[in-house]
């Protein structure tokens, strides 16, 4: 489908067709670069789905792509997220602000909205301790944590949505036919959003989806633990994952518009891929896990887009969440388990 891009106003503006664009708002020092912003046209004015990064630049970024898009951030009807992380909740309460729009999001993500909002920056350093401690972190790259200024962080202080998303409904935007569709994995209330229209290119499938991170057209979604210091509950989050790309691929829409990088066909070639990397990935895992290994140390031998001595001291801790959550899907799968007595513990394969 022919695309035009807009610079005139200072932002990447793509028309998608059939009254759908999106603007390239910046992630400030990411190497992700940008998040796709989606225009959708309703007969109440443009929502949008999902907002960037809470940054001046992306803000700036924002406004000038709605004013390439020949409206403005206060003719925003709505905004719906597809999963609470900052590079696309982060500028809703800006946008709601000057607008009114509301804010809909998933019960699940809303619920660590709320719980973000309500805990202390000392209540989340204590818990990174204690987690990084028990999956066998050297105390080189916990000490920092012990020390580290209990100041705000990005993302600590997001806006409270005002409305919930619920799967397999369809959305309240007037004149479209927008359902949305769970798929947890990236994270517990992470939502596709199915635009059940026919394609304005007639692409052969069915309609369009807004795929967020769960299926991007090169990169493979970060799937670490689900993050919640006063819950114990053994999740599974890579399970959850695997199960919500196949609920896609049978979805076989025509296009997919992901969140970072572009536009895609082919969303069920996609889909086996991510399941085959996932499926190697873990086979891998088994032959590093002959001897037994704690989290940590899976991490370090694990591959990277980068040497583990490259990697930077927070892209460790996401690290070694993705290793945990490997290892959560091989014990659940019978394939590892713990060894009894280690400390701090350690999975060998069986």
């Amino acid at each position: 489908m022919k695309r035009s891009q807009d610079r005139e106003h200072g932002a990447a503006v793509y028309d998608h067709g059939g009254g759908v664009r999106s603007v390239e708002v910046p992630i400030p020092d990411n190497p992700l670069g940008h998040t796709l912003v989606y225009v959708v046209d309703t007969d109440r004015g443009p929502v949008l789905i999902d907002t960037g990064w809470d940054d001046p630049t992306s803000w700036d970024t924002l406004a000038e792509g709605l004013t390439a898009c020949g409206t403005s951030v206060g003719e925003i009807h709505g905004v719906v997220i597809t999963h609470h992380h900052p590079d696309h909740h982060g500028l809703s309460g800006r946008v709601r602000e000057v607008s009114g729009a509301w804010i809909a999001m998933h019960a699940a993500d809303l619920a660590i909205v709320r719980r973000t909002r309500e805990t202390r920056p000392e209540r989340w350093f204590t818990y990174m301790t204690a987690k990084l401690t028990a999956a066998g972190a050297p105390e080189e790259h916990v000490a920092p944590l012990r020390t580290a200024p209990r100041r705000a962080l990005p993302g600590l202080s997001p806006a409270l949505p005002d409305r919930e998303i619920v799967p397999g409904e369809l959305l309240d935007l007037p004149g479209r036919r927008l359902r949305a569709i769970w798929t947890p994995g990236h994270t517990p209330g992470h939502v596709c959003l199915h635009l059940e229209e026919a394609h304005p290119g007639q692409l052969p499938g069915h309609g369009r989806l807004f795929s967020g991170d769960h299926v991007l057209p090169e990169i493979t979604p970060h799937i670490g633990l689900y993050e919640d210091p006063d819950d114990a509950t053994v999740t599974d989050p890579l399970g959850d994952y695997l199960d919500s790309l196949e609920r896609v691929g049978r979805l076989a829409p025509a296009e997919i518009l992901p969140a970072h990088q572009h536009a895609f066909t082919d969303a069920a070639a996609r889909v086996r891929q991510l399941l085959t990397h996932h499926e190697d990935r873990l086979t891998d895992l088994l032959s590093l896990l002959a001897t037994p290994l704690t989290p940590w140390q899976l991490a370090e031998r694990m591959e990277w887009n980068r040497p583990w001595a490259d990697i930077p001291h927070a892209s460790r801790n996401i690290a070694v969440s993705e290793a945990e959550a490997h290892l959560r899907r091989l014990v659940k799968l019978g394939r590892a388990e713990a060894v009894a007595g280690s400390e701090p513990v350690t999975y060998v394969a069986v």
